[in-house]
């Protein structure tokens, strides 16, 4: 039996939904690094699942760093506006912002294989595929710029 504790624990390290949290610490028998793992290798099926949903919504977000001296505009793509217009999706797409002002990947491909800034473990990809998960769409970073006056 996994306490209520362990449950809220990895929720609130990763904010999927209780009813997965619960499934994760179950299928790794208590362990918390092996319920996350099992969650990022959900996280990467789901992602494959609803990779061909087509993207109707989205938000265009901006990140301004070091005194005025780099900033990022940043397309993010969702399925719907309720997605796209939800409090934690304009979090993400603005932590995808920060991390394109300070590793200044050259496309989106590029991005998407660099280390993800706030967590070294995880890649930009990953941490797309983990949104997917948490949100229930398909999401993309369509496109962005980065402006520097270096």
């Amino acid at each position: 039996m996994i306490s209520a504790d362990k449950i809220k624990e990895l929720r609130e390290k990763t904010n999927v939904s209780v009813m997965t949290c619960k499934k994760a610490l179950e299928e790794a028998g208590g362990d918390m690094e092996k319920a996350m793992e099992f969650l990022r290798k959900e996280g990467a099926k789901i992602a494959d699942k609803k990779s061909e949903r087509k993207l109707g919504a989205g938000v265009v977000d901006s990140y301004i760093h070091a005194a005025g001296q780099v900033g990022v505009l940043v397309e993010a793509r969702s399925e719907t506006d309720f997605v796209a217009k939800n409090k934690d999706f304009g979090s993400f797409v603005h932590d995808v912002a920060m991390h394109i002002a300070a590793l200044d990947p050259q496309s989106v491909e590029e991005m998407l294989g660099q280390q993800y800034i706030k967590n070294q473990s995880i890649t930009i990809g990953d941490y797309i595929k983990e949104a997917i998960q948490k949100f229930g769409e398909n999401i993309e970073i369509a496109r962005f710029v980065r402006y520097s006056l270096n």
